[in-house]
């Protein structure tokens, strides 16, 4: 789709990139502030070239020069956040999709229309993506292997390998360029959720495709529902087509607010992140807490494994919100083994490091002090008979 936007590749910081990109046309066109069009259809007179132009998209999925055609097949508000976010995460292009589980639905369905069903990935990953690998919902097959096992469980059908690092929900970290050497011609798609683009971009270590749970970090305020794919034009033609065919777009208003939450992505992530790595100092040195996991390259995730009972912690929170998702500006606590990893067999949770005492806490704004009383308290009182904790675990 055309929007007149002017989509040059310049040298910009990432901070001025996460303001600007997805905006450079509006001085041109007399605003500040982008505009949100909520339109489903959109006039033509000229039904001869509207043929013509959803004939080129059916060839290639390429966005339609002009104005656009029906909403299901693109919208200019939601191509400023994909215009954006390639922009950050280094990539030609990105396609937006109404859930983070609808983005990796049609990836799958991509590769299996190529009549490549078979993919290899790497536990842990988010619960729901677990399952719908594992379920074969969408007729895929799966192997599961560690990263050093991904070459010898390639086979010629394989059309995707699938990582996640820094994992959910235990934060571990994979080599993504070794990772990526191993796949050989397979696309490796690297769900980014959990790193943004602020601290991580995995097309510069050799993915094809990135995947974020927009919900999370890119919206940042708890309020929108998105996924979206960063990846080379050739490959957001096809998942262009899979969404036109499928229904699952994103709404305008969320492309808005996506929009907006990327400008403060990067003051958000490093804000989060310091206060992410002092809580996770101090519960590394508490011995209520028996293993602290926090990812090298840092991040506003800490994931850790109590001594006591989990679910007395989530009880005892006040400040702090036991809910699932994560990424928001104020904090969230979680058990996965309960809630966002319910879904994934038992042995295979605790195979891939899910102990039923872990939680998982994403960190936001708030003041440090304010979180660690608030933590503090839900422990509870030390007990006699807990051990020190072992050292932190980096991934």
């Amino acid at each position: 789709m055309d929007n007149g936007m002017d989509t040059r590749r310049t040298t910009r910081a990432l901070a001025t990139e996460a303001v600007h990109a997805g905006r450079d046309d509006l001085a041109g066109l007399g605003l500040h502030a982008p505009p949100i069009d909520l339109s489903t259809t959109y006039p033509s007179y000229d039904s001869r070239a509207e043929a013509a132009r959803i004939d080129a998209f059916a060839t290639t999925g390429a966005e339609p020069d002009g104005p656009p055609v029906y909403g299901r097949l693109g919208n200019p508000t939601v191509a400023r956040f994909e215009t954006a976010l390639a922009r950050l995460e280094g990539t030609e292009a990105a396609v937006a999709f109404a859930s983070g589980m609808a983005a990796l639905s049609a990836v799958l369905l991509v590769r299996a229309s190529m009549g490549l069903r078979h993919v290899v990935a790497v536990r842990p990953l988010y619960g729901c993506s677990d399952h719908l690998l594992t379920a074969g919902l969408l007729g895929s097959e799966v192997t599961w292997t560690d990263p050093a096992g991904v070459a010898d469980a390639l086979r010629p059908d394989t059309g995707l390998v699938l990582v996640e690092s820094p994992a959910n929900p235990t934060l571990a970290e994979i080599d993504l360029r070794a990772v990526a050497h191993a796949c050989g011609s397979v696309p490796l798609l690297v769900d980014n959720t959990f790193a943004t683009p602020v601290l991580q971009r995995p097309v510069e270590q050799g993915a094809r495709l990135v995947l974020h749970s927009a919900t999370k970090y890119l919206g940042g305020h708890g309020d929108v529902l998105a996924g979206v794919v960063a990846c080379d034009e050739e490959f957001a033609g096809r998942l262009r087509q899979v969404r036109f065919a499928t229904g699952g777009v994103l709404h305008p208003l969320a492309g808005y607010l996506l929009l907006r939450g990327l400008s403060t992505l990067p003051v958000r992530v490093r804000a989060a992140s310091a206060n992410a790595a002092e809580l996770a100092a101090r519960l590394a040195a508490d011995p209520r807490v028996s293993r602290v996991h926090y990812p090298s390259i840092g991040g506003a995730m800490v994931a850790f494994e109590v001594h006591g009972d989990p679910h007395e912690v989530i009880a005892g929170v006040r400040l702090i919100t036991p809910a699932v998702s994560l990424g928001s500006v104020d904090s969230l606590i979680q058990h996965p083994a309960s809630i966002s990893h319910r879904i994934v067999d038992a042995d295979d949770r605790r195979d891939a490091g899910v102990s039923d005492r872990l939680l998982r806490l994403s960190v936001g704004l708030e003041d440090v002090e304010d979180l660690w009383s608030d933590l503090d308290q839900a422990l509870g009182t030390p007990s006699a008979r807990a051990a020190r904790p072992e050292a932190m675990a980096q991934g």
